[in-house]
């Protein structure tokens, strides 16, 4: 037959082939199993190729121009070993050979049967619009573009390379210029081959293809990225990190930190060998390529596990230079991996510091911007202070003191919070202490927000740390909003704020004896509040109440009898 016949005439000559040969098969004598095999697939050919010519624009799918006199080959070929294996007085000769000649035939038959049936199963046989690869419209409704992806699947799955890279053309174009798009794919796709097509084998333009189109669906939506993780994308993604060319590293690893977002899917990273890999692509990778594997260790270290493995695999001195050395975005992912591996214990602590962690997340902290960079700086330094060394460092910076003052007065309620954190725990000369007492008013406001939790004990014991500054405590009872706040906080009735925190303020305002200090508290109403919380034995509002009302003498001989 010559192979440019037109769909129709060669489905006849099939149609014809496939009854000779079924009735042929029963009379074989030799290697019967395999004919017995080889006959059920003949038997559900014929069933589908009967629901193929049902299909009203079949004749017009062009995969079939191939597909067709492919399966009429297939069928010639058996037709001739049933003719070798039919014949008592010329049996076949060698055994093994014709055993595996039958098994090829099988396995030729299986595979144009599952062609044939997949284009029964896309539907596109039964629109004549199928024989045209054209974009629907943006804003298309999900059943058209339904068709259009089973469409472009299906000439991925059967067509030849040029089928396939024309499909992929057509795919990726569809995920950039459709919203809606990932999601479809996700469903109406099948997205376990594309992540076939990342295999080694696949040709090199349809693999590069087919890793951006994974790496779009994994960055898409959360149903994407669940579908692209479900039909085993990780594993494939990880190797190429691992051994692709540096353009299909850095789409490979953009795809891995969207897949590694949720965090049911981090600890699949250490099945795979992952965390090794990750860290090599920072290590010796482009800084594209650094910025994603960062982003996506910074996703797993939330697991124990995956901690567990950057130890072990030495992740901190392979992270820390991306403080310094790494893009933007990959200074802000290294800062907040630092502060998780920080915040988890001793001993990621006792690393970064000895990698001069400390020191790059200081220069990170002056030079950026950005409130989400300087939020994760902020908290790995935070959990570093837990170490002596590194609150002694940040006790003598005037810097970096000055910086977190200003944060306190403009900064995120969280940076507010992490700032008065920090700024609670550091032992400062009263030089740097008097250097920000302009800070003071926007700690007494903290003072009165009652969520996040612990904002209110931290900004009290941060105020509490700079008013054993004499002139601190002056300018503050200068600042006559700072004391209505505190004298409102103080009042029974107002029950938004522990009292215990407006009465440590005003017994360290009240620590130095000063009348001026005593004399515009009073005068706010903060002495007639204090005595009733004497009177409720509120912790520390007793010796307040004593301070304001002048009778120091009282305070010391009181001490002096209990003792």
């Amino acid at each position: 037959m010559h192979p440019t016949a037109p769909p129709p005439q060669t489905l006849d000559q099939i149609t014809h082939l496939l009854t000779h040969l079924l009735t042929a098969s029963h009379s074989v004598k030799t290697f019967t199993s395999r004919w017995q095999t080889i006959r059920s697939k003949l038997a559900y050919l014929t069933s589908s190729l009967s629901a193929l010519s049902d299909s009203p624009h079949w004749s017009e799918n062009p995969l079939l121009q191939t597909l067709l006199p492919n399966l009429l080959q297939t069928l010639l070929r058996i037709q001739s070993l049933s003719h070798q294996c039919s014949d008592p007085e010329h049996p076949p000769v060698g055994k093994l050979l014709m055993q595996s000649d039958l098994d090829m035939a099988a396995n030729w038959l299986s595979k144009q049967s599952q062609d044939i049936d997949l284009l029964l199963r896309s539907g596109v046989l039964r629109q004549s619009n199928a024989i045209v690869l054209s974009q629907p419209p943006p804003g298309s409704d999900k059943e058209d573009l339904g068709f259009f992806v089973r469409d472009l699947f299906t000439r991925l799955q059967i067509g030849g390379v040029e089928f396939k890279k024309k499909a992929m053309e057509s795919l990726l174009q569809l995920l950039e210029n459709e919203e809606k798009a990932a999601a479809v794919v996700s469903k109406e796709g099948n997205v376990s081959y594309l992540i076939h097509l990342l295999d080694l084998n696949a040709h090199s333009s349809i693999r590069e293809q087919a890793i951006t189109a994974v790496s779009v669906l994994a960055s898409a939506s959360e149903q994407s990225r669940k579908c692209v993780f479900e039909e085993g994308g990780l594993g494939p993604l990880l190797r190429i990190i691992e051994s692709g060319s540096m353009g299909l590293k850095e789409k490979a690893a953009m795809a891995v930190e969207a897949i590694t977002t949720d965090v049911d899917n981090a600890w699949a990273v250490t099945a795979y060998g992952g965390v090794s890999v990750l860290l090599e692509a920072c290590r010796s990778g482009s800084l594209t390529l650094q910025e994603h594997s960062v982003g996506a260790l910074r996703n797993v270290a939330v697991v124990e596990d995956v901690r567990s493995a950057l130890g072990e695999e030495g992740a901190v001195p392979v992270v820390v230079p991306l403080l310094v050395n790494g893009t933007v975005k990959a200074r802000e992912k290294t800062a907040n991996l630092i502060a998780i591996l920080a915040a988890s214990g001793e001993f990621f602590r006792a690393l970064i510091i000895q990698e001069r962690g400390l020191q790059g997340l200081l220069l990170l902290l002056h030079e950026s911007s950005c409130s989400d960079t300087i939020e994760h700086a902020l908290r790995a330094i935070h959990s570093l202070s837990a170490s002596d060394s590194t609150t002694r460092t940040l006790s003598v910076s005037t810097s970096f003191i000055i910086q977190i003052a200003e944060l306190i007065k403009h900064g995120t309620i969280l940076l507010q919070q992490i700032c008065a954190s920090i700024l609670a725990t550091l032992c400062m000369s009263d030089g740097n202490k008097r250097a920000i007492a302009s800070c003071m008013p926007a700690l007494v406001k903290l003072m009165e927000s009652p969520k996040p939790d612990g904002l209110q004990e931290v900004a009290a014991k941060a105020l509490v740390s700079l008013l054993t500054v004499r002139s601190n405590r002056k300018e503050l009872v200068r600042d006559e909003k700072s004391v209505m706040r505190l004298a409102q906080m103080l009042d029974p009735k107002y029950e938004a704020v522990s009292k215990k925190f407006p009465v440590a303020v005003v017994a360290a305002v009240m620590a130095g004896g000063s009348k001026g200090c005593r004399k515009r508290l009073v005068a706010a109403g903060a002495y007639a509040h204090v005595q009733k919380l004497a009177e409720m034995e509120v912790a520390g509002a007793k010796k307040a109440a004593q301070r304001l009302s002048g009778n120091r003498l009282k305070v010391i001989f009181g001490r002096t009898w209990r003792e």
